[in-house]
């Protein structure tokens, strides 16, 4: 006997419209959805995807835990906030219920270089009771796995360089005010760029104290010279505004960016290894103009030079597709909190 694979959905805003929709493509099943927003609360999740109702009514985050022991998921898909910390109180909650969890909360992808200490609360607990939490998404493949291959066919490295851009209106709000979008350039300074501008020992003190906020690549830098047996001697991170010369409409900040106000930023991350190998990668999310579009180059240089461009990648669908992908992985593997990751039926 064979079942759908039932999926709790944790958010149900922008990028929760497309991993339920592919949930159900797949052969799988929502049996229940989460959100703190009283506008959506109690409203059927067909109503919020646009299409017919599917019976599973949006319950208040407080009731979480009573309708995800009722009905049972084999997984929870997590698409709300970007930071570790943010999305803690759903992780825990499915490490609590031994409910198999994945977000496309950035950091989630490799926690351990930024927010350790509560990696390893998670990772307790979900080994405790069971499940496997991890992060996927847009960076999996094209940040990560996708470089990782390149690099096999390597015979030398001596620096890896990427560079990814995307545009905060596709994620929501949470997203966009964390690229520092919508600010004047001194605030932008004061609220975002300062934060990087500490020594390697404050910076340190403030990851161990959970109170640091990595940018995307902080944790792809990690996540490549874990996966590629890399000893990380150093690593630095740069968050730079981003302007453009007239103003921009945000229909998710709900107001206007002005001409030369931060549309967003860019971070670059520098890690130094004790092999030799350096990698500088950088992200750029902003307020896109209308020249701007979506883009993924990355170049390993060595013996031989190899550059890889996904030109005008669907980074939305992509991220929600990477997720919804992973989710037999997930299920399927070890019990622990995961960096390193026939389809969508169980057998019974």
């Amino acid at each position: 006997m064979e079942r759908p694979v039932k999926v709790v959905q944790f958010g149900t805003g922008k990028m929760a419209v497309y991993t339920m929709r592919y949930v159900y493509e797949k052969g799988g099943e929502i049996v229940g959805a989460i959100d703190i927003n009283p506008d959506v609360i109690g409203k059927d999740i067909g109503t919020i995807m646009g299409c017919e109702e599917k019976n599973v009514k949006v319950t208040a985050l407080e009731n979480a835990e009573e309708m995800m022991k009722n009905v049972k998921p084999d997984i929870a898909i997590v698409t709300t906030m970007s930071l570790l910390s943010d999305i803690k109180d759903a992780f825990l909650l499915c490490a609590k219920l031994g409910i198999n969890a994945i977000s496309t909360c950035e950091e989630a992808f490799y926690p351990w270089n930024s927010n350790p200490n509560l990696t390893k609360e998670i990772d307790e607990l979900a080994k405790k009771n069971g499940c496997t939490i991890t992060g996927s998404g847009y960076q999996d493949i094209y940040w990560g796995q996708l470089i990782s291959s390149i690099a096999g066919s390597t015979q030398t490295i001596k620096k890896i360089k990427g560079s990814s851009s995307y545009n905060v209106e596709d994620y929501g709000i949470a997203l966009a005010r964390a690229h520092g979008a919508g600010l004047d350039l001194e605030t932008f300074d004061k609220e975002v760029a300062s934060q990087d501008r500490i020594s390697d020992e404050e910076r340190q003190k403030t990851i161990e104290s959970g109170n640091y906020a990595p940018s995307y690549m902080w944790n792809v830098n990690g996540w490549l010279c874990s996966k590629l047996g890399l000893t990380v001697t150093s690593q630095t991170q740069k968050c730079v505004p981003q302007t453009y010369k007239e103003d921009i409409v945000s229909s998710t900040l709900g107001t206007t960016v002005k001409a030369g106000d931060a549309t967003g930023m860019s971070a670059v991350v520098t890690t130094t290894t004790k092999e030799g190998i350096t990698i500088e990668s950088e992200c750029i999310g902003k307020v896109y103009s209308k020249e701007d579009y979506d883009k993924n180059e990355w170049t390993i240089e060595g013996e031989p030079n190899t550059t890889i461009v996904v030109a005008r990648p669907a980074t939305v669908e992509l991220t929600c597709a990477s997720v919804v992908n992973r989710i037999p992985d997930v299920i399927n593997a070890k019990p622990r909190i995961s960096y390193n990751r026939k389809f969508w039926r169980i057998k019974l």
